[in-house]
């Protein structure tokens, strides 16, 4: 365990001073959860971007980062309101100096182009993978934390992660879209295989609201 440090403590200090609690990893809902109705759900559009929004995006961060993931929205640790956090970095020769975090609320993707099918997975349908064909290009128009509206372009395996949270904002999973739908197993080295659902004739999920 590790001791806070005098800066750790301050700003721990400073959040509750303004009414905010300190970083809280929080639970990720899954498929098979009692509570997964939540996942299915169209999310309501954020309209107070006050301290409660920022708790949850604080605490959205801390929760996709410890996963870990890269990318998480609300309905996934159980909240019914259009946001997603994003970190993904801006050079993959350098993933740990050059990760970039975007906080999107009340996404729209407004443009698309091209189309490529690739494999994803999901921290709410552990031990799945799914080929799903996505758009190349994108861009987003969202608001920040503070209700300022944005727009974002993303390309190739960003914008990738976009529509795949985008999509969690209107209850659609990955196996919604997929292709081909894959079981992760791992081998005998300990690495991970993905396995075509239909190779294992036992295999059952629960991917739909009961």
């Amino acid at each position: 365990m590790n001791a806070c440090s005098e800066l750790d403590l301050k700003w721990i200090e400073e959040r509750i001073s303004k009414g905010l609690k300190p970083m809280a990893i929080l639970k990720i809902v899954t498929v098979n959860d009692p509570d997964h109705e939540v996942l299915f759900k169209n999310a309501q559009r954020v309209r107070d971007f006050g301290p409660r929004l920022h708790q949850l995006l604080d605490d959205m961060i801390e929760t996709m980062r410890a996963a870990p993931g890269v990318g998480l929205a609300a309905p996934q640790v159980g909240v019914s309101l259009r946001v997603a956090v994003i970190e993904y970095p801006e050079d993959e020769e350098d993933p740990e100096n050059t990760k970039r975090l975007y906080e999107i609320i009340n996404p729209e993707i407004i443009k698309k182009r091209g189309a490529e099918i690739g494999q994803e997975g999901c921290l709410s349908i552990p031990g799945l993978a799914a080929d799903v064909e996505r758009a190349t290009q994108i861009v987003v128009r969202a608001q920040d934390r503070f209700g300022k509206e944005i727009r974002i372009k993303a390309y190739g395996w960003l914008a990738r992660i976009f529509q795949h949270e985008i999509d969690h904002l209107a209850g659609t999973l990955m196996t919604d879209r997929a292709v081909q739908l894959y079981k992760l197993v791992k081998n005998a080295d300990g690495e991970v295989d993905a396995i075509p659902l239909e190779q294992i004739p036992d295999f059952k999920s629960h991917l739909s609201p009961a």
